[in-house]
């Protein structure tokens, strides 16, 4: 008998796309997201998959962000494309953007693109991929509301604020995918152990009196353990100046949270570059990026950053997934009101 809980990434793409519609997202910009969602379950991140669909659909629903928003793409100098995403999806903004910034890194070397009022773009490491696959290689930074304290503090003052490098491997995927949050575990982990009732490590998060706890409901309500101490709170600082300074979004101690229903938009921002490394260096790229991959597996046991999502992408592409039957639960009870 076939498990209903496994299925093949179409029809994950088609189910996502069923709810945001019904929710109330134009099909314009339920596609990019849908598309992604599919992705993200294939590379067995299940926590910024179908669990999220839900998510999404309520703040349709409740304005917090415009299903039916239309990007806007400017060129304020030769190199540097900005996109307002009108406080709609990230992921329709970002297909917009990068429809100019792909062939403009591939003939200049070198662009930028900056977005704002912007919304969660889900897995970073999906957009660079993409990049990554155009021959490019691509950086990508995105701000989150604030849910970190600094060194000796207890009050939140930056996301979890992940970064992303992808770097092309010359046959259209990417070599390495380096895709990591400021924080030791990302805060949507976090979210679906408190909604599944489920106990948390102590080294992932803070109470509100700066105390390690495994209360996942109590976590969300003090702030993220930063990945290393003052090192992860340098890294999450320095994405914030990336994805909301350089874009002029809105910083994450004034976004609106990307759970539940509390403030409007987040307003949030992603910042990626994007490099021809044929140009730079002088066609040595493949051979070096080659060389070091080859001296990192050379050991037993050795992994890098991306290995887990390609074997995930493989078994995926064979086998189906196995996706989680709460969330289908949910997803169908939104195709039905």
């Amino acid at each position: 008998m076939t498990d209903p809980n496994v299925m093949t990434l179409d029809e994950i793409e088609d189910l996502a796309f069923r709810a945001l519609t019904q929710a109330g997202t134009s099909a314009t910009n339920a596609r990019p997201l849908a598309k992604a969602t599919a992705a993200t379950e294939a590379n067995g991140i299940a926590s910024h998959g179908l669990a999220y669909i839900p998510t999404y659909c309520e703040h349709v629903r409740c304005g917090k962000v415009d299903g039916q928003a239309a990007p806007s793409v400017s060129r304020p100098a030769p190199s540097v494309i900005t996109v307002d995403a009108s406080t709609g999806f990230a992921h329709p903004a970002i297909e917009l953007g990068f429809k100019e910034l792909i062939p403009l890194a591939q003939a200049q070397g070198v662009a930028a693109l900056a977005i704002h009022n912007s919304y969660n773009c889900g897995v970073l490491g999906y957009h660079t991929g993409q990049l990554a696959a155009a021959g490019l290689l691509g950086i990508g930074f995105t701000n989150a509301p604030a849910s970190i304290a600094p060194v000796g503090g207890r009050r939140p003052a930056v996301g979890t604020n992940p970064f992303s490098l992808a770097a092309p491997d010359g046959d259209g995927a990417a070599a390495v995918l380096i895709d990591q949050s400021a924080s030791v575990i990302a805060k949507s982990e976090i979210m679906k152990h408190a909604r599944e009732n489920l106990p948390i490590p102590p080294e992932w998060a803070l109470d509100p009196d700066g105390q390690p706890t495994t209360n996942a409901a109590i976590a969300l309500k003090g702030s993220m353990a930063p990945s290393g101490g003052y090192k992860g709170v340098g890294v999450a600082l320095m994405v914030e100046i990336m994805a909301a300074a350089m874009t002029g979004a809105t910083l994450g101690i004034n976004a609106s949270p990307f759970s539940g229903t509390k403030g409007g938009p987040p307003k949030t921002g992603q910042f990626f570059l994007a490099l021809n490394p044929a140009l730079t260096s002088g066609g040595l790229f493949n051979e070096r990026l080659t060389s070091l991959v080859e001296e990192m597996r050379d050991q037993p046991g050795a992994r890098l950053p991306g290995d887990g999502r390609r074997a995930a992408r493989r078994r995926a592409e064979r086998k189906g997934v196995n996706v989680n039957p709460t969330a289908l639960e949910k997803i169908n009870a939104w195709l039905a009101s």
